[in-house]
Order: structure tokens, then C-alpha cells, then sequence
């Protein structure tokens, strides 16, 4: 039985009061916005690597995506809270003499890899989308 109150929050009350309601996206739709959460900020995080290559003493910072994004599958997948990405300092660096550690082409292609990474999600989330709004749709022919 449709109620008001439950249309507003998309769903229905059944008779023990609860609401019901309809997903139109799942584990796929979670895991995808969670690639492309975590390639935003590795592109954050290169960004920041960038702008601070003449800054006497910076160190580089970067994330393990591959790893990131293992955990946060396990964690969708078991219904946890998904978590900050870890940031840590980039490991086996040259360092020059002011105690910098950032190359220019390290972090270009860094940002190549998360930016192609970032339109291979889109893409992917995207024909998730077109595929509900078809099925939507096809009732509608």
C-alpha cells in the first residue's frame, strides 16, 4: 500500500511498517564510484607532487591503487564503512641536493595512468547506467 511519506523516500510500507526500497545500483555501481573516488585522489595527490617541486625538502606522496582498491572491494562486498585511501611517502626516490624528491616525469605519468584510469570508470559506469535506463525504457516501446 503506497503511502505519502514512503513515495517522498522511494519506496512503500509494508504491513509490519517497514520500508521497502527499490536499488537501482549495486555492488558493481559501489565498486565503480569507488575506482573513480580513488583515481581522483591519486590525481590529488600527484597534483600536490607537482606544485611542490621546488619546495626545499618536500617529499613525493602517492597511494597504492591496486591495493586500495582490493580493500575497498572486500569492504563493499562485506558491507563495512569504506575507509580513507592510506597516502604515504613514495619510496626509492632520487633525492637532489634540497632534499626534494618529485620528478616531473614520474608524476606525468602517473597522472596519464589515473587520468586514462579515470575515463575507462566513466565509461564503465556509464553503460551500467544506460543499461538501467533502457531497461527502464523498454516497458515504455
Amino acid at each position: 500500500m503506497w503511502h505519502a511519506e514512503c513515495s517522498k523516500r522511494g519506496g512503500f510500507r509494508k504491513p509490519s511498517g517497514k520500508v521497502d526500497t527499490m536499488q537501482l545500483t549495486g555492488t558493481l555501481s559501489n565498486e565503480l564510484s569507488r575506482y573513480l573516488d580513488l583515481n581522483t585522489r591519486e590525481i590529488q595527490l600527484t597534483a600536490g607532487n607537482m606544485a611542490n617541486i621546488d619546495t626545499p625538502g618536500y617529499r613525493a606522496v602517492g597511494l597504492d591503487f591496486e591495493a586500495e582498491m582490493r580493500q575497498a572491494m572486500r569492504q563493499i562486498d562485506s558491507d563495512e564503512a569504506v575507509g580513507a585511501p592510506r597516502v604515504k611517502a613514495v619510496d626509492g626516490l632520487i633525492v637532489r641536493p634540497d632534499g626534494n624528491d618529485v620528478s616531473m616525469d614520474r608524476e606525468s605519468l602517473n597522472l596519464a595512468e589515473a587520468q586514462l584510469r579515470f575515463k575507462v570508470g566513466v565509461a564503465l559506469l556509464k553503460g551500467q547506467f544506460t543499461g538501467i535506463l533502457n531497461a527502464i525504457h523498454a516497458d515504455a516501446k
